[in-house]
C-alpha cells in the first residue's frame, strides 16, 4: 500500500485552511489588533506545525520508546510549572509564558500519555513470543498504569480542565481495551470509575456543576451559564442545508455567540457553511481517524499500532466531545476542535501526532 504521508498532509491542511476562515469569520469585526491578529497567529501555529510534522514524518519514530519516560517527565514537569508560573485566563490556570508564546502542557500531556501507554502495553515478554499485556494480572494491567496516568489527569483537573483530564482518562481505557487486557480487568475497571461518580459531584466547582444541570435542561439558566450552547444551537441550526455563506452568520458576526474561534467553532462553520459544510468536515475527520487505524493495522511493529491506535482513539475523543459539545449532545467541559480552534498548543501537538502517524507508516515492514 502506498504511504499515507500525502493523505494525512491534504486532510491536514484542508481542515486546518477552514479553521483558519472559521476564525477569521468569528473575530474580524471585534473592535481592537489583538483580536485583528488573531486569525494570522493561527496561520503562525498551523506553518510551525507543519514543519514539525514534516520533519517528524521523515524521522524513525522507535526513538520515542527510549525517550518515553523523558516525555513523560518533561509534561509532569510543566504541569508543576503551571501551578507555580502559571497565566491565569478566566479563572483557570493552563498556560506557561515561553517568550511570546502561551503554552497549554496539557496537550503535551496527552500525547505524552499515549506513548507512555504504547510502551508500557507492547512490551514482551522474556520468551519474546508474545505480549506481557495479555497475560498481566489486574494490578499490572490496570491499577499500576491507572496509577501512572491519573497524576497528570489529577493536575490538569485541579488547573481547573476538566475537558483535557476526562480526554486523558477516556484514551487511558480505550488503550488498556486496545492492548488486549483481559475483558474481566476491562469491566472492573469500569466499575472502579463509575461507583464513585455520584459522590464526585460535591467535589466538583460550581461552575462545573452548573455546566452538567445546563446540560440536562439549558433553558434552567438562558442568560447565564446556559448562554454559550443555546447560541450555539441556534447558530448551527440557522445554517440551514448551505449556510449563509462565509462572513454571513449572524451569531458569531453579532457577537452572540462566545468563544466562537475556540471551543464553538464548529458553530461558527455550521452556521456558514451548513449542514453540508457540516458533513464535508466529518468526513475529513473521519477519514483522518480511519488513516490512523489502517496505519495500526498494517505495521508489523507492536509499539507502533498501539501508539497508532492511540493517537487515533485521542483524536478521535476530541472531535467526537468537540461537536456533541456544541450541538447540545454534551456537557460543555472546554475541548479544542483539533486544527481548527485557535490555540497553538492544540494545533502544533496535533502536527507531531499525525507526523508520528506518518513515520510509523513509513516504517512498517521494518519489524
Amino acid at each position: 500500500m502506498k504511504s499515507s504521508f500525502l493523505m494525512i498532509l491534504v486532510i491536514a491542511l484542508i481542515i486546518a485552511g477552514l479553521g483558519i476562515i472559521s476564525i477569521y469569520s468569528g473575530t474580524y469585526q471585534k473592535e481592537g489588533s489583538l483580536w485583528q491578529l488573531t486569525y494570522q497567529r493561527q496561520i503562525l501555529w498551523v506553518i510551525i506545525g507543519l514543519v514539525c510534522f514534516l520533519i517528524i514524518s521523515f524521522v524513525n519514530y522507535r526513538p520515542l520508546w527510549d525517550w518515553t519516560y523523558v516525555l513523560f517527565g518533561v509534561a509532569m514537569v510543566c504541569l508543576l510549572l503551571v501551578f507555580i508560573l502559571g497565566i491565569v485566563r478566566l479563572g483557570a490556570q493552563r498556560w506557561l509564558r515561553l517568550l511570546w508564546f502561551n503554552f497549554q502542557p496539557s496537550e503535551l500531556v496527552k500525547l505524552s500519555v499515549v506513548v507512555f501507554l504504547a510502551r508500557y502495553f507492547s512490551r514482551k515478554s522474556i520468551d519474546d513470543i508474545g505480549l506481557i499485556s495479555s497475560r498481566l494480572g489486574m494490578f499490572r494491567g490496570v491499577l499500576l498504569p491507572l496509577f501512572f496516568v491519573g497524576i497528570p489527569m489529577s493536575m490538569i483537573i485541579e488547573q481547573p480542565d476538566l475537558g483535557s483530564g476526562l480526554m486523558v482518562l477516556f484514551t487511558f481505557i480505550a488503550m488498556v481495551y486496545l492492548a488486549k487486557i483481559k475483558i474481566r480487568y476491562c469491566i472492573v475497571l469500569l466499575v472502579i470509575l463509575l461507583v464513585p461518580i455520584p459522590f464526585l459531584w460535591q467535589m466538583l466547582r460550581d461552575y462545573q456543576k452548573e455546566r452538567l444541570m445546563v446540560f440536562l435542561n439549558p433553558n434552567i439558566d438562558p442568560l447565564g451559564a446556559g448562554y454559550t450552547i443555546i447560541q450555539s444551537k441556534i447558530a448551527i441550526g440557522s445554517g440551514g442545508l448551505w449556510g449563509k455563506g462565509w462572513l454571513g452568520g449572524t451569531q458569531s458576526q453579532l457577537h452572540f455567540l462566545p468563544e466562537a474561534h475556540t471551543d464553538f467553532i464548529f458553530a461558527t462553520f455550521g452556521e456558514e457553511w451548513g449542514f453540508i459544510g457540516g458533513m464535508f468536515l466529518f468526513v475529513l475527520y473521519f477519514l483522518l481517524v480511519r488513516q490512523g487505524i489502517v496505519i495500526a493495522r498494517r505495521t508489523r511493529d507492536q509499539f507502533g499500532r498501539l501508539l497508532a491506535l492511540g493517537i487515533s482513539v485521542m483524536l478521535g475523543l476530541q472531535i467526537f466531545v468537540n461537536i456533541a459539545m456544541t450541538m447540545g449532545l454534551a456537557p460543555v467541559v472546554g475541548v479544542p476542535l483539533p486544527l481548527m480552534s485557535y490555540g497553538g498548543s492544540s494545533v502544533v501537538v496535533t502536527f507531531i501526532s499525525l507526523g508520528i502517524l506518518s513515520s510509523i507508516d513509513r516504517r512498517k515492514t521494518m519489524f
